[in-house]
């Protein structure tokens, strides 16, 4: 299910030590990374100071663009739940005064969207 998940668009936890090994140059001093997130191809990770995507691009994944987003640009966020025949839950982030969401992710049910939630809030608000 794990595979079928990724290519759904479903993101899963990644352990922060996997992703200290492979984007640990991204940090700046003091930052530390606190959950992360995979997709099929790309990475999504809160730090302590932002949230970080990783856009891997392109056939070979050569290619990849990093975007930074400082918690105090986000402003607002909403959680869907999964329902009964749901498999995801999806976030949405908004980036100051845009009328679109600037960030949609969809998280599978392994993941506690809960948390996830409660831990970008903490940072928002």
């Amino acid at each position: 299910m794990g595979l079928l998940n990724k290519i759904l668009g479903n993101a899963s936890e990644v352990s922060v030590e996997q992703l200290l090994k492979k984007y640990g140059r991204l940090l700046i001093d003091g930052e530390q990374i606190e959950l992360g997130f995979s997709l099929l191809r790309d990475v999504f990770m809160f730090t302590n100071k932002r949230l970080i995507l990783i856009d891997i691009q392109g056939i070979t994944g050569s290619k990849v663009e990093y975007k930074s987003l400082p918690y105090k640009s986000i402003s607002r966020f909403s959680l869907e739940t999964s329902g009964t025949f749901d498999l995801d839950a999806e976030l949405k982030i908004w980036i100051s005064s845009e009328n679109l969401p600037s960030v949609s992710k969809k998280f599978n049910k392994s993941i506690d969207v809960y948390e996830v939630q409660r831990y970008l809030a903490s940072k928002v608000m």
